[in-house]
């Protein structure tokens, strides 16, 4: 088992000088054509035209400097490469470059064929032997004959089975569901069954060694994908887990003020940052508990959680705080709010920073996005630009499938 060089490491990049001085500014053809929903008007039509050029641009970027050269459809994790690096990047930031493929495919149906590429890529971290709780998922890294697997990390694999689901929901593909149950059993078996803990259960984060930690984002991702699976399949079995992963949430990481921290660990402490994507993801679980149940309290609740991370992020000009693979998740989970309220509060914000970090943080020259003061591009950072600009280009009757 491999030494993660640490993911809050990662987390934490991309935030210095050049970002920061970002957020003084304010925060907040074609197939698109062929794509428009009904309704769209001139200028909608126009706005999503533009948003797919860029996504095609951000992503051609990332596939011409960030793609490994074996033809593995693999991605580096940086660009330029730096001493040390491996040869492919960990299983997050590719499931991310898996995710950005899967959003243009929906507007754009010359990317399935790309898109199939990646999914086959995506495969090369599939541990069929399982891990710790024997279950089959997708290792930190690629498993042989790319290279030698490594931990199994429960939100890693919560974004891919939650990319599944997506893909099912836009096209039926019925592998692409199987997949999806295959990853919540393995969530489950994540689950703290230890009550001499500090705030017994939640979801581990890693079935690593060095982290006993219980995150919002092993949890509520894992509730967001047993609930599409409960509204595809109608097994309860899938809603009373969701249940538990959000109401061991909610009492033990949602702050007074509605926002969620990040973390507890085995001794009770709580690491209290606030990451945009936990509070997205709060979100769409709320507003598919409404979905599953009917009951309006948990549309309240996911209205009453977008108010306050807007405020957080937006009005108080956070959002250059943090990391755009955050952002990318953050904005897309408020879209699936707005699929039912009708909305464009949240639509409006994200095509906004959009256009922020395109005019500002983009090198014309490459393509690439810098968010870094030392001028170089992660694969997750770059997908989550093509993320970003993709989904702006989905008509309004997309957005009930994110997620």
């Amino acid at each position: 088992m491999r030494a993660y060089p640490s993911r809050r490491t990662l987390i934490g990049s991309g935030l210095t000088a050049m970002a920061m001085a970002t957020m003084t500014a304010t925060s907040t053809g074609t197939a698109a054509a062929a794509t428009a929903a009904a309704g769209d008007t001139t200028e909608d039509a126009e706005h999503r035209s533009r948003a797919l050029s860029r996504a095609r641009a951000a992503y051609a970027a990332l596939a011409k400097y960030l793609d490994a050269t074996d033809g593995s459809r693999l991605v580096r994790e940086q660009y330029p490469a730096a001493s040390g690096d491996n040869t492919y990047s960990y299983e997050w930031p590719f499931s991310q470059v898996h995710s950005a493929a899967l959003d243009l495919t929906a507007v754009d149906k010359a990317y399935e064929k790309e898109l199939a590429a990646r999914a086959k890529a995506q495969e090369y971290y599939w541990n069929a032997g399982g891990g710790t709780t024997k279950l089959p998922g997708y290792a930190s890294y690629p498993v042989a004959p790319y290279g030698s697997g490594g931990d199994m990390f429960y939100d890693d694999n919560e974004w891919v089975g939650l990319a599944k689901v997506q893909r099912h929901l836009q096209t039926g593909d019925k592998a692409a569901l199987a997949r999806a149950k295959e990853i919540f059993a393995l969530v489950k078996s994540g689950w703290d069954t230890d009550t001499s803990h500090a705030a017994p259960g939640g979801v581990f984060w890693t079935q690593a060694t060095w982290s006993n930690d219980r995150n919002t984002v092993s949890n509520m991702p894992g509730a967001q994908l047993g609930l599409r699976l409960h509204l595809i399949t109608g097994e309860s079995d899938y809603l009373d887990w969701s249940r538990r992963f959000y109401d061991w949430t909610n009492t033990h990481l949602q702050s007074p003020g509605g926002l969620y921290w990040d973390h507890l660990d085995l001794q009770g402490t709580i690491e209290k940052t606030f990451w945009s994507y936990n509070q997205g993801v709060p979100v769409a679980v709320n507003v598919l508990l409404h979905k599953a149940t009917k009951d309006g309290v948990y549309l309240s609740r996911a209205k009453q959680i977008a108010k306050a991370a807007y405020a957080y992020y937006v009005t108080q000009g956070r959002l250059f705080t943090q990391p755009v693979f955050f952002n990318s998740i953050f904005f897309k989970n408020l879209l699936l709010l707005e699929s039912v309220t009708g909305d464009s509060t949240y639509h409006r914000a994200m095509a906004d920073y959009a256009d922020q970090v395109w005019s500002t943080m983009r090198d014309p020259a490459t393509g690439l996005v810098h968010f870094d003061s030392s001028g170089g591009t992660q694969a997750i950072q770059q997908a989550a630009f093509a993320q970003l600009y993709a989904v702006l280009a989905w008509p309004r009757a997309l957005w009930s499938t994110l997620y």
